[in-house]
């Protein structure tokens, strides 16, 4: 599911054989999730200017969300930006690239919110794809009582 708000959603027609369709709706906090997951499964995308105005103008709306994916079991922050990138100087602004980077930092030690870089827009989308197919299929796997252990196949 891919939330109506999103403004620049991942395209996941590459990745027709891991979804049963792709549905856009509101969602109640984050990007993506996976339909009839929503409250187990969060995922909130942002580009380098996103979370550069995410960090400073809108932090305490920003770290409010972070605090409440938190809460979640399967949580993800995805990062369309190298981490290279988001360690630089911004050429639009004047804020310090290690004050959002230890932002991140934070966000994973404190709020235990994994986040992930990606080089490019369409590396975020694959990796987001793949995992929301794993969120989902390991979740399934649990409820048909197969556990989720993780197996020579599965990596």
């Amino acid at each position: 599911m891919v939330d109506t708000r999103e403004q620049n959603p991942f395209d996941f027609s590459r990745f027709r054989g891991w979804f049963s369709g792709v549905e856009r709706r509101a969602l109640k906090l984050g990007d993506y999730s996976i339909s009839g997951l929503e409250d187990i499964c969060v995922v909130e995308r942002k580009d380098l200017s996103d979370l550069v105005r995410s960090f400073t103008v809108e932090r305490s709306v920003f770290v409010a969300r972070l605090r409440q994916m938190a809460e979640y079991p399967h949580r993800l922050l995805v990062v369309t930006a190298a981490l290279s990138q988001v360690k630089s100087r911004y050429p639009h602004s004047a804020v310090n690239p290690n004050q959002i980077t230890q932002s991140l930092i934070a966000v994973l030690a404190g709020l235990r919110v994994p986040f992930i870089c990606t080089e490019t827009h369409e590396m975020g989308e694959e990796i987001l794809a793949s995992y929301l197919y794993q969120v989902h299929l390991y979740q399934w796997l649990e409820e048909n009582g197969f556990g989720s252990c993780l197996t020579d196949g599965d990596l």
